[in-house]
C-alpha cells in the first residue's frame, strides 16, 4: 500500500490546501486587506445611510399588541429612536406553517439590551391578527415587543418582510430608512458566521473555490426535521421551533404556497 502522502500541499479535493503556517499567515494577511476596505466601505454606506431624508408617517396609527390597540408613536417607549422588524404572517396557519425566513430574522432578536442603551426601541409587527399572533408568541417564548399591523398602509403595515428604522420629534414619527431580502441579513449573524467557514452557506449561487460543491437553493437549512435535516417538505418546521417544548413532527404547512 503506498504510503499517505504527508506533504504541506497534500489534502482532500474539497478542502483547502494544506501549507505551512508563514504561508497561510501570508494568505490571511492580503485578505485582510481586502477586508478593511470592505469595512471602510460600509462605514461610508452607513453615513450615506444616516444622511438621507426621512418621510412622515402617522403617530397616532393604531397598532394592536397585548393591552390592545396603542399609537404607534408609543412603540418608542419615550426613546427618540425605533427600529422595527415586519414579519410575514400566514393567515390560519399552524406555528410551523409560519414564514421561515422571518423566523430567521426574529429569532436572532430575542434581546435589545443595548438597542436600548443607545436610546433606539425596538419592536415587531405583524400583519396577522393578535388573536393568532399571541399564542404563536408564547409558543416561540419570544420576549420582543410584537404588535398586529392589520389593515394599516406602508410603511407601518402593508408589506412585511423589512427592517426599518423611524425617529420621533415630539409627537411626531418619521421613516428614516428601510431595507429587505439579503438586506435583513445584518440581523442574522448566523449567516455572516457560515460567510467565515469553508463551505458556507452551501448554496449555489455562492463562488466556490474549484473541488468544493455548493448546489443547494438559496434558504435550504432554514426548515428541517427532527432529525434535523433539511426539507422544506410538510413534516418540518423553522429551525429554531424544535427547540420548543412539545414540538414534534407535523403532517402539514397549514398555508398555501411557500417563500423565503
Amino acid at each position: 500500500m503506498p504510503a499517505a502522502d504527508d506533504s504541506p500541499s497534500s489534502a482532500r479535493p474539497s478542502l483547502p490546501d494544506v501549507v505551512d503556517r508563514a504561508t497561510w499567515q501570508a494568505a490571511r494577511d492580503a485578505l485582510l486587506v481586502r477586508e478593511k476596505e470592505h469595512t471602510r466601505a460600509g462605514d461610508a454606506l452607513a453615513a450615506a445611510r444616516r444622511d438621507l431624508p426621512m418621510l412622515e408617517v402617522d403617530a397616532a396609527a393604531e397598532v394592536v399588541g397585548p393591552d390592545g390597540p396603542v399609537p404607534f408613536l408609543d412603540l418608542f417607549e419615550g426613546r427618540e429612536e425605533l427600529l422595527v422588524y415586519q414579519h410575514m404572517w400566514w393567515d390560519g396557519a399552524p406555528h410551523q406553517g409560519q414564514c421561515e425566513g422571518c423566523t430567521v430574522t426574529a429569532w436572532h432578536l430575542h434581546d435589545a439590551s443595548y438597542l436600548h442603551a443607545r436610546g433606539v426601541s425596538f419592536a415587531i409587527l405583524t400583519t396577522g391578527v393578535w388573536d393568532e399572533v399571541a399564542p404563536y408568541l408564547e409558543f416561540m417564548g419570544y420576549t420582543q415587543p410584537w404588535y398586529s399591523v392589520r389593515g394599516l398602509d406602508e410603511p407601518i403595515g402593508g408589506e412585511m418582510g423589512h427592517l426599518a428604522c423611524f425617529v420621533r420629534d415630539g409627537d411626531r414619527a418619521f421613516l428614516t430608512y428601510s431595507t429587505t431580502g439579503r438586506g435583513n441579513e445584518i440581523a442574522e449573524p448566523s449567516l455572516l458566521l457560515l460567510d467565515l467557514t469553508p463551505f458556507g452557506r452551501g448554496e449555489a449561487w455562492q463562488e466556490m473555490p474549484t473541488g468544493r460543491v455548493a448546489d443547494d437553493p438559496a434558504c435550504w437549512y432554514w426548515r428541517t426535521d427532527e432529525e434535523g435535516n433539511a426539507t422544506w417538505g410538510p413534516t418540518g418546521r423553522p429551525v429554531p421551533q424544535w427547540t420548543r417544548p412539545g414540538a414534534t413532527a407535523v403532517t402539514t404547512l397549514g398555508r398555501h404556497g411557500t417563500h423565503c
